[in-house]
């Protein structure tokens, strides 16, 4: 309690959001591990459904409008993570690189699901939980290099999507467990426990 009041207190003290990012980064991080541990997507297809909507909504939000670039540069709350932009020979008006918590938590979940995935299906081949950890990883690498590269702001989940669910359905291919992986719900855990 004491360091969340301390956090919350830093946080609000009137002074630029450049002096004060790593606790902005602390608040985020602190919701999104909340959220990550209370929230469930409950099926894989819920998670691909749900993956599939969020891809479109970052796509026209953020190439779409200006609405997602406002937020991210103007709006100081801590929902997003900042970064310290690389050096560049060209100036920038925003001094940080932004990834959204949105680009966090839902891929999170994802994955966290996948591990899941893991504990119930025992896959022989490869690891749900270890490809979606990858995936995701080089999803982030591509979003943050299309950002450096256009000089543009990416929507992440562009990149991140079909990186995780690409990833799961291979590896649940390789491991000849597609038709389990696609049917599989949380509740599916009590089942094989029961047999």
């Amino acid at each position: 309690l004491g360091l969340g009041l301390l956090c919350t207190v830093v946080y609000w003290t009137p002074v630029a959001l450049e002096n004060k990012f790593l606790i902005s980064n602390a608040i985020a991080w602190a919701l999104g591990m909340v959220s990550l541990g209370a929230i469930s997507l409950g099926s894989f297809q819920t998670g691909t459904i749900l993956l599939a909507g969020l891809f479109c909504y970052d796509i026209f939000w953020v190439f779409g409008t200006d609405v997602m670039m406002t937020v991210a540069t103007k709006v100081e709350a801590p929902v997003k993570f900042l970064y310290t932009a690389p050096p560049s020979d060209t100036p920038k008006d925003y001094p940080f690189s932004v990834l959204g918590l949105g680009d966090v938590v839902i891929p999170g979940l994802f994955v966290r699901f996948m591990a899941k995935v893991d504990e119930v299906l025992q896959p022989k081949n490869l690891s749900y939980f270890t490809t979606a950890t990858f995936a995701y990883g080089a999803g982030l690498a591509a979003c943050f290099g299309a950002n450096e590269m256009f000089q543009n702001g990416q929507p992440a989940l562009l990149y991140l999507d079909p990186s995780l669910v690409g990833s799961a359905l291979a590896c649940a291919a390789v491991n000849n467990q597609l038709s389990e992986v696609w049917e599989f719900e949380e509740s599916s855990e009590e089942k094989v426990e029961e047999a």
